[in-house]
């Protein structure tokens, strides 16, 4: 199961987790992240942060600082690369590398700034895309940890913001 789009699958998976039912601890870490990649792509922040665990720990490598929490991952990451990039589109490349508790998968990103990033770095209008990877930890059907590194230099020339 790599993407799942925006199929009805997706949406009683997530409703699944959500409800934190027995079956969710059954979900394997790829069927987890191909959830959360869905959410992603769906541009719903409130479904990619049920895929994580209250306590989750966010590493994003251009925020800097880790994210403690699944309100602080949704609203200091995941809503806004979301309000940012209001067209994105996150989609696994290659093939995972898997434990039983994590899973490790390179990714391209990619879509147009036409929303904010903050109150200092408005919307330039440009195209970006970017390949990186993506490390988790998941328990129980959430993600524990996620780490996400990518060329933070080459997106910013992308956006203008740099030379």
């Amino acid at each position: 199961m790599r993407y799942l789009g925006r199929s009805v699958g997706v949406l009683a998976f997530l409703v699944g987790m959500a409800a934190a039912s027995p079956l969710a601890a059954q979900n394997s870490p790829e069927e987890v992240a191909a959830a959360y990649l869905a959410a992603w792509n769906a541009h719903d922040p409130d479904a990619a942060a049920m895929l994580l665990a209250d306590d989750v720990v966010y590493l994003e490598v251009t925020v800097g600082e880790p994210q403690k929490g699944r309100a602080a991952a949704r609203d200091n990451v995941i809503r806004v690369f979301m309000t940012a990039a209001p067209d994105l589109k996150r989609q696994m490349t290659g093939k995972p590398v898997l434990s039983d508790d994590g899973i490790a998968f390179e990714w391209t990103f990619g879509g147009t700034n036409t929303g904010a990033w903050g109150p200092d770095t408005p919307a330039t209008g440009k195209s970006f895309r970017f390949d990186g990877l993506t490390l988790m930890h998941i328990a129980n059907g959430k993600i524990t940890y996620q780490g996400d590194y990518y060329d933070g230099l080459g997106f910013q020339k992308q956006l203008g913001w740099i030379e």
